[in-house]
């Protein structure tokens, strides 16, 4: 009997019109990754009696918790749906804001060798995270982490049709930029790292009867983020401590220069400053954290732009 391996895993998505339930001739897309971890857990319910022997004789399993991270090499295209979905919006001429609207979905986990098939239904992604690090050796990642209601196997696919991924290259540190400043005027920093977590605060709702989730409600849409740049002047320093709004903007791109997704933070509010000296060599940094808030021009907190 045959062993699966990890590199005979794959992933594949489609869209659900109805909450846990896969379209009956669905086209799946296939999701580039590089290591996932969703899977189901249940929670066990155990016997109260008090017996004199001090041995448990009852134990069931009980409501279904799925959940997992999906993390990737980010590129054009093939993560719009999940992007979509944590943001609760809908692209429209290539923009995306933070919305109110939920998109749920089917992915199917294929382990090739052994012919096995996990489909994982009514999955939302409830966070994200976006790390770019100046000189790393692998290209920019994204971490969705997803929720969803429940997890069925079978021993040939659901897919009516399977479409490939792009062939698109993924994202690098050095093809993008960082921009930082108010309104009307501007200030540059020299950045070696930012990352970004957007969580949508999911929860699940469940009825006596059935251990599958009912549905999920979201709670608000928090955005938090953290960048490293070196300690150069006391601009960073005295926004943070004058609690100036502050226009932040990152774009990232591959090698063609002609596929820039662009994350627009319009209003943010640094939460800390630390200039540490971490011995007698080496640069010093300024860590610097920060919260996006709404801001009423964009009517967003956050504001994704990709290319056509």
């Amino acid at each position: 009997m045959p062993i699966s391996q990890n590199s005979r895993a794959s992933l594949a998505t489609v869209v659900e019109s109805t909450f846990g339930t896969t379209p009956s001739t669905p086209t799946l897309i296939t999701l580039p990754f590089a290591t996932h971890s969703l899977d189901d857990t249940r929670q066990t319910l155990g016997g109260t009696d008090i017996r004199g022997d001090e041995m448990e004789r009852f134990l069931r399993l009980g409501d279904v918790t799925v959940a997992g991270d999906i993390t990737g090499d980010f590129r054009k295209g093939d993560y719009d749906t999940l992007l979509e979905s944590v943001m609760r919006g809908e692209w429209a001429t290539n923009v995306l804001k933070v919305g109110t609207t939920p998109k749920f979905m089917t992915i199917e986990e294929t382990a090739a060798d052994i012919d096995q098939f996990r489909q994982f239904k009514g999955m939302t992604a409830n966070t994200m995270n976006i790390a770019v690090t100046s000189g790393s050796s692998t290209p920019v990642q994204v971490t969705f982490g997803m929720m969803g209601r429940e997890v069925t196997q079978s021993a040939t696919t659901v897919a009516t049709t399977l479409t490939a991924a792009s062939s698109n290259s993924p994202f690098d540190h050095h093809s993008g930029d960082f921009a930082l400043g108010n309104v009307g005027s501007s200030s540059t920093a020299c950045v070696t790292a930012i990352s970004f977590d957007v969580a949508r605060n999911y929860e699940t709702t469940f009825c006596v009867g059935d251990p599958l989730t009912k549905s999920m409600v979201s709670g608000n849409a928090a955005i938090t983020g953290t960048f490293t740049a070196y300690y150069e002047d006391e601009t960073l320093l005295a926004r943070y401590t004058g609690e100036t709004l502050t226009e932040l903007e990152l774009s990232v791109d591959d090698e063609t220069g002609a596929n820039p997704y662009t994350f627009l933070f319009p209003s943010v509010k640094f939460t800390g400053a630390p200039v540490p000296v971490s011995g007698p060599t080496g640069a010093r940094m300024v860590e610097i954290p920060f919260t996006a808030l709404y801001n009423a021009t964009e009517g967003s907190n956050l504001v994704i732009t990709r290319t056509a």
